[in-house]
């Protein structure tokens, strides 16, 4: 098996972890004791696997030297016994080789979700807000928290942006693979000669920045509080509590007026502002990083299209990897896995195969 000598350093560096997390000193420092117990936690599943195959590898050579015995019945038994520890190591070989992969740090971590109209006009707005409310399924499927920070609708009753937090378990990794342009192929209702038009969507996924992550200064900011507009009972247009954030360095601008109390609209504000900062700051330090980020955020030409919704046919088309459905219905209802469990395989294959190259 590869990374034979890479193996052996994890699994020193486990014994080592161990080790520290016993010490009296380092139960006695609560922060201390907590990174401890993380990074352990991070390579205890490579370290298992990794013992197990070692076990087997000595139990296949005591097998192997049953081979050379003079009875044909025990060297009969020996062959199927090498055949099947040859196998189990196989399958642990295969399990290493996926815990090896490189962690995406952000996969633990909820995301801001943007939606908006592109090329197509009302349309667009109509196909936007049918796929921000297919997230908003998909987040509730998992007992994911969606909550909007800011929501500009069209005329005709769809979405020209919708801004939302969503956060739970794992949202990132969910859903990171679901930026980009998604397009539309459809009769709109306002066609009255039945041709099929073709409108966008632009997704973008960012993971969402705590604190710790990136430090926002008050002095670059400046806040300005006006009052909200549309839905919200008698507080519509007499309170201040819709608020706006400008991040004066970098000229982003965020609203939020979902909250009644402006003070939790300056709090989500903040954590989207944070978000965006973030995904500039992974820009700067990773060029694949980047390429993504900018492939989120393109103008919403049907043509720069990841997927394709095509509703005469009933089918989606993801055009990244070849993949097609005809549970359109279903997944605009939330029932996402069917696409996002084999983009993601995808996209582990080609980590791998960068490996091994």
């Amino acid at each position: 098996m590869q990374w034979i000598a890479k193996l052996e350093e994890i699994e020193r560096r486990y014994e080592a972890l161990s080790a520290e997390l016993a010490d009296p000193a380092a139960v006695a420092d609560p922060k201390r004791y907590r990174k401890t117990a993380k990074q352990l936690a991070e390579i205890t599943a490579v370290v298992e696997k990794f013992r197990e195959w070692k076990s087997l590898a000595a139990q296949l050579d005591d097998v192997k030297a049953m081979l050379k015995d003079s009875d044909p019945e025990m060297v009969a038994m020996a062959r199927e016994e090498v055949e099947s520890i040859e196998a189990r190591q196989a399958d642990l070989s295969e399990s290493i080789r996926m815990l090896m992969l490189p962690k995406d740090p952000n996969d633990e971590k909820g995301v801001v979700l943007e939606v908006r109209a592109g090329t197509g006009g009302g349309e667009a707005t109509l196909f936007a807000a049918e796929i921000f409310r297919m997230y908003c399924r998909y987040a509730e499927a998992k007992g994911w928290k969606v909550e909007i920070t800011a929501q500009s609708d069209s005329e005709i009753g769809g979405i020209k942006e919708a801004i939302a937090l969503v956060t739970g378990n794992r949202v990132y990794s969910k859903l990171k693979h679901e930026s980009g342009v998604h397009r539309v192929q459809r009769v709109p209702q306002t066609e009255t000669q039945g041709r099929i038009h073709t409108s966008a969507v632009t997704v973008a996924v960012m993971p969402q920045a705590d604190e710790v992550d990136i430090e926002v200064n008050e002095s670059d900011l400046r806040v300005d509080t006006y009052c909200s507009s549309g839905p919200g009972g008698q507080s519509v247009n007499t309170t201040y509590s819709a608020v706006r954030i400008t991040h004066v360095p970098t000229g982003l601008v965020v609203t939020c007026q979902d909250e009644k109390s402006q003070i939790k609209n300056h709090k989500k504000a903040m954590q989207v502002l944070r978000s965006r900062l973030y995904e500039i700051e992974l820009e700067k330090q990773q060029s694949e990083q980047a390429d993504r980020r900018r492939a989120m955020v393109r103008s919403g030409d049907r043509s720069e299209k990841i997927r394709t919704y095509n509703f005469p046919e009933m089918r989606i088309t993801d055009h990244r990897v070849g993949l097609k459905t005809h549970q359109l219905q279903g997944v605009l209802e939330g029932a996402l896995d069917i696409l996002i469990e084999p983009i993601s395989a995808y996209f582990q294959a080609e980590q791998l195969g960068a490996q091994a190259a």
